[in-house]
C-alpha cells in the first residue's frame, strides 16, 4: 500500500469530529499516515479585542488536539496523526493539502440546501478543486444525535 496521506479537514463542530472518526478509521486500514488540518485566518482586531498572530495559531493547535482526543477514545490502535495547523481560508488550505494525497474527507454541515447553493462550502468548494478523491461525510439530524452521545 502506498504512504500518500489521508487528509481530513477540522473545524471543532461535530460535524467535523464525525469525519474525523471516519477518516481515522480510513487511514488505519489503509496503513497510511492521517493529516488532521485546520485552517485559520488571522485578523489583528477581531471582535473588538486585540490578539496576536501566535494566539491564534495556538488556538489552531489546542482545537486539533482535542479533536483528536475526542475521536480517539476507545481506540486501542491509531495510525500515524500528523497535525497541520495551517494558516488561511479552509477552502484553499485543503485544496493545496489535497494534493499527493490519498484522499480527502471533509463533513459537510450546512443545514439547508438553498443557503448551501447560494453561499457555497469549504465541502462543495474541495469537491470541485481538490487533486485526490473526496469522501464527503454529511451531517444530518440522525448523524447529530450519533456524534452527541
Amino acid at each position: 500500500m502506498g504512504r500518500e496521506p489521508v487528509v481530513v479537514g477540522v473545524d471543532g463542530t461535530p460535524a467535523s469530529e464525525r469525519a474525523l472518526r471516519w477518516a481515522l478509521d480510513e487511514a488505519f486500514v489503509r496503513d497510511c499516515p492521517l493529516h488532521v488540518v485546520h485552517a485559520w485566518t488571522f485578523e489583528a482586531l477581531t471582535g473588538w479585542s486585540e490578539t496576536t498572530e501566535q494566539r491564534v495559531r495556538s488556538a489552531s493547535e489546542t482545537l486539533i488536539e482535542k479533536a483528536i482526543r475526542n475521536a480517539s477514545r476507545q481506540r486501542t490502535e491509531l495510525p500515524e496523526i500528523v497535525r497541520r495547523s495551517l494558516r488561511g481560508h479552509a477552502a484553499d488550505v485543503l485544496e493545496r493539502a489535497s494534493e499527493g494525497a490519498a484522499m480527502v474527507v471533509v463533513a459537510s454541515r450546512t443545514d439547508h440546501r438553498i443557503r448551501q447553493i447560494v453561499l457555497g462550502s469549504t465541502s462543495m468548494h474541495v469537491v470541485r478543486h481538490a487533486h485526490a478523491p473526496i469522501v464527503v461525510i454529511p451531517m444530518n439530524d440522525r448523524s447529530l444525535a450519533e456524534t452527541t452521545r
